[in-house]
């Protein structure tokens, strides 16, 4: 019966250390700089993935790739363009309501 009582706490004692062993590593993993540490590293991999993963697509189709881009830059500068365009109508309205009546005066040649 005695034996049976050491062994017990043999084991006892074992299953504290495994447990402390565990508690330690629990607050080692839970540290906020340990999260923070491992969130950062996921989070720089997998950009590293996607940012292959783009390198790859624009390797396989260029032209693809590049009216995607061209349609980006024209998106980013819709408010220019129609700015541009606004003027650029508005000065052709203005000229052809100024322009001359007279066919000759519109080749430059004297009316006789």
């Amino acid at each position: 019966m005695k034996a049976d009582i050491e062994k017990a706490k043999a084991e006892a004692e074992r299953a504290r250390k495994r447990l402390a062993s565990t508690l330690g590593m629990l607050q080692h993993r839970l540290k906020p700089a340990s999260v923070a540490n491992e969130a950062w590293t996921g989070i720089r991999d997998k950009s590293s993935e996607i940012a292959d993963d783009a390198v790859e697509a624009v390797k396989a189709k260029p032209a693809v790739a590049s009216a995607a881009v061209a349609a980006f830059a024209l998106f980013l500068a819709r408010g220019q363009i129609a700015s541009a365009a606004s003027r650029m109508f508005a000065r052709y309205k203005g000229r052809k309501s100024r322009a001359p009546k007279d066919k000759a005066a519109l080749h430059g040649v004297a009316a006789e």
